[in-house]
């Protein structure tokens, strides 16, 4: 990571050369709209290079073929045939997925699913989302400034913001979609966002979108942090440190407390994305400031999902009410987005509602989890830095051999998705287990052992 701050606040290259092209179309033409140009007769006004820059592009630019992230993709489909692996990712799944899934009719014992605390198969689950189809429809059919409210679409909003000891909160028709109409809309370039370098795309979407200026801290390193605050906080309005509750990638864990403590000192906001911490953390599912026991209102923003332990699709922020107010009030995301669908704001607030009342959940979850962790290390197996909290890496060291290892535990009748490079360093490319509160022991067992073997015929330990 490099040590000189300044160059770090610098643009990136594609933003300097879109700003070095529109500067130089802008300086041709002399004009903003080209086009009205034409339309009047003045072509000539165009410089040579202009009108080459216009109106001589080459096929590529208009056949999506040509595009860079097309090439990288046959790129990689071609090395995949020439090493003859198996596309791990889009299988095609039969059914309910908790801890076993049907693929293609054959059984596996399934660690590809977010179903945390295997709440997505409950049958009050399911009534509730079929009872709010009867009430509702499948869809709101506008957004909810124009085609008004439903009330179950308030009432999952006030238990969002119970859980959170919040005023209120905002949901959402996406998670992603959730920390990029956030961000982008709450932040100008007046402002820096400080990130934990794991952090998960979306945040990164919206600091592009509004224009901050963005540092990374190295994963979990509060010293790293509070070092940029100290040498950057007078230059900037406002300063947002942004951190997971349970990071996706790795299964560990922040020092919210630390970073807390840190946010008060320098007067900065701190936002927690609890996508895969709530109904994980917390003895009663509440996320990471329930596992701390600090107060809620120490976090400025709390961003969560739906799609996770909740069972259903969507995202949220949770906060004060003049942050609902102005999400509410502004945020593109939500103002010029469809509503939540009925039945899936009555599929979450009933899956909230079940991990409140069985905390045995939680507490087999987390069991299920340490027995995982525990017995891979008794077989050398690299586990990284999780915390036995529901998300478990297997690193291979490669994405070759994390593709290998995938394909060979699907063929002994375990799913488990690869992580690749770019999503990761390509030294840490891994298997990521997702454990849920219904798999058994003996299922747990049966994996280690068949990931054991199957790592030592690869070569991987």
């Amino acid at each position: 990571m490099p040590t000189d701050l300044s160059s770090r606040l610098e643009p990136s290259q594609e933003q300097k050369k879109k700003k070095q092209l529109k500067a130089r179309l802008l300086s041709d033409a002399k004009l903003k709209k080209p086009h009205t140009v034409a339309a009047q007769g003045n072509e000539s006004n165009l410089s040579q290079r202009s009108q080459a820059s216009y109106f001589n592009a080459s096929e590529s630019a208009s056949d999506f073929k040509y595009f860079p992230a097309y090439k990288e993709l046959s790129l990689t489909r071609d090395v995949s045939e020439h090493l003859q692996l198996e596309n791990p990712f889009f299988k095609m799944h039969q059914g309910l997925a908790s801890d076993t899934t049907v693929i293609e009719g054959r059984s596996y014992i399934n660690f590809g699913s977010y179903n945390y605390l295997s709440i997505n198969e409950d049958p009050r689950l399911i009534a509730a989302a079929k009872q709010a189809i009867d009430d509702y429809g499948v869809s709101c059919s506008a957004s909810r400034v124009v085609s008004g409210e439903r009330a179950v679409q308030r009432e999952l909003e006030s238990a969002l913001a119970n859980l959170h000891y919040s005023d209120d909160a905002a949901v959402f028709v996406s998670g992603h979609a959730t920390n990029v109409t956030t961000i982008g809309y709450l932040f100008t370039p007046k402002d820096l966002i400080i990130h934990d370098a794991l952090i998960h795309n979306s945040v990164i979407q919206g600091i592009q979108l509004s224009g901050a200026a963005r540092l990374s801290f190295k994963h979990n390193d509060c010293d790293e942090l509070e070092e940029m605050l100290r040498q950057r906080r007078g230059q900037f309005e406002r300063v947002l440190i942004v951190t997971e509750g349970l990071f996706s990638m790795e299964g560990d864990i922040p020092d919210l407390p630390k970073l807390i403590e840190i946010k008060q000192r320098y007067n900065a906001l701190l936002m927690v994305d609890e996508a895969h911490s709530i109904g994980v953390l917390g003895e009663t599912g509440g996320g990471i400031a329930e596992y701390f026991s600090v107060s809620s209102n120490s976090v400025d923003i709390w961003m969560g999902t739906l799609s996770k332990t909740l069972a259903s699709c969507g995202g949220y922020i949770a906060g004060s009410q003049a942050l609902i107010d102005m999400l509410k009030g502004g945020a593109p995301g939500y103002l010029f987005s469809v509503g939540i669908a009925p039945t899936l704001a009555a599929a979450a607030l009933t899956a909230l509602d079940i991990m409140r009342q069985e905390p045995e959940r939680i507490k087999k979850l987390n069991s299920n989890a340490a027995l995982f962790d525990r017995l891979a290390r008794l077989h050398n197996i690299d586990t990284g830095t999780n915390q036995q909290q529901a998300i478990i890496p297997v690193v291979t060291g490669s994405s070759l051999m994390a593709v290998r290892l995938a394909n060979s535990l699907f063929e002994q009748g375990i799913n488990a998705q690869p992580i690749l490079h770019p999503a990761v360093e390509e030294r840490l490319a891994r298997l990521r287990f997702f454990i849920c509160a219904s798999h058994s022991e003996q299922q747990i067992m049966h994996t280690i052992d068949v990931l054991s073997k199957s790592m030592r015929s690869l070569e991987i330990i």
